[in-house]
């Protein structure tokens, strides 16, 4: 692939569209069956729990609206789209705790260096002569990690060292490094396997349908989780550090997002895996966007603070939204490619 071919978009089908179309439809339906609920105050259900739903589903809906528009434009404007969301998060998680003077000029190089940089690469994955998927996934792991921790040093202030070092790698890791394998599904070749020869064959598809499943499946098991724990949940994981995530919630979700994922390709097969496989992805990807949950919010309650930031006015951060997909992109991307990956 040349510069040629640098902003062909090619990302939707028709299959692909109707997806599209029908997660719009039940987000809008959602948002107005929430703001229905907020305005009936004898509900028999709390109104705290109305009011963090209609801010689940209205900041899910304003991430979908913009990401449809993308998906409709150059594949590269997804790669800048989700680009600006990674900046946004990092800066959230770094503004978390105070930062000292010798920290600024490495951040510059996080922010404006290996940020930018990370997704220059996603979208020049599999063009060109050059290997752009091996710097693609050590940049940040190795030379980001070494370089951190090295340019703190030169300030000459040792106060909290480890502290500030670990934070800042470990913000870029979460909020650039994991989140840009999101993006970077739109670039892989893949292959599907026929059942009636057991070859693997060329996919006929198209990636932004790959893209679409992460992104409905963390969606999915997001909101199921949050119901669920609401209203059948008893046993909390870990109370001090979130009193409303439970075991019941935890599995039930899972259950649901693996049963989900399978109905989702047989109805609509927007990926290259069998309805099985679908489903056991979508397990998958809601184990790990529930762990990205508890860690984030295990990181929130050690900072002493609610939320990282605001996304829209009086809702939650953007960090809070997109932990999930940090944590679950990038096993789905790697596991993805490593059983369905074609050559070149």
């Amino acid at each position: 692939m040349s510069y040629a071919t640098f902003f062909q978009s090619n990302l939707l089908d028709s299959t692909t569209i109707v997806l599209l179309v029908a997660v719009l439809v039940t987000l809008v339906v959602f948002t107005a069956l929430g703001q229905y609920l907020k305005r009936q105050p004898e509900v028999a259900i709390d109104q705290a729990i109305i009011r963090t739903f209609n801010n689940r589903v209205i900041a899910w809906l304003t991430i979908f609206v913009v990401l449809t528009i993308t998906m409709t434009l150059p594949r590269v404007v997804t790669v800048v789209f989700f680009g600006i969301i990674s900046f946004w998060a990092l800066r959230e998680f770094i503004t978390m705790t105070p930062t000292r003077r010798g920290d600024h000029r490495t951040l510059f190089w996080v922010f404006f260096l290996f940020t930018p940089f990370q997704y220059y690469m996603v979208a020049r994955l599999n063009s060109g002569w050059f290997d752009w998927y091996a710097l693609y996934t050590i940049l940040i792991p190795v030379y980001a990690s070494l370089f951190i921790p090295g340019r703190i040093a030169f300030t000459g202030d040792p106060k909290r060292f480890l502290e500030r070092t670990a934070k800042i790698q470990f913000g870029l890791l979460i909020c650039v490094y994991a989140l840009s394998h999101a993006p970077a599904l739109l670039y892989l070749n893949l292959g599907q396997y026929n059942p009636a020869t057991g070859v693997k064959e060329v996919w006929q598809g198209k990636t932004g349908g790959l893209l679409l499943f992460l992104i409905i499946m963390v969606q999915f098991n997001d909101m199921v989780q949050f119901i669920w724990d609401r209203l059948i949940g008893k046993q909390v994981i870990a109370p001090s550090v979130n009193n409303t995530r439970t075991w019941e919630g935890l599995i039930g979700a899972a259950c649901l997002t693996g049963l989900f994922g399978m109905l989702v390709q047989l109805l609509l097969p927007v990926t290259p895996f069998t309805w099985y496989g679908s489903g056991v992805m979508a397990l998958l990807i809601s184990v790990m966007g529930s762990s990205g949950k508890m860690t984030m919010s295990a990181i929130k309650r050690d900072r002493g603070i609610e939320d990282y930031g605001t996304l829209v006015h009086g809702h939650s951060g953007v960090l809070d939204r997109i932990d999930s997909v940090c944590f679950a992109a990038p096993i789905f991307f790697h596991v993805t490619r490593f059983f369905l990956s074609m050559p070149q």
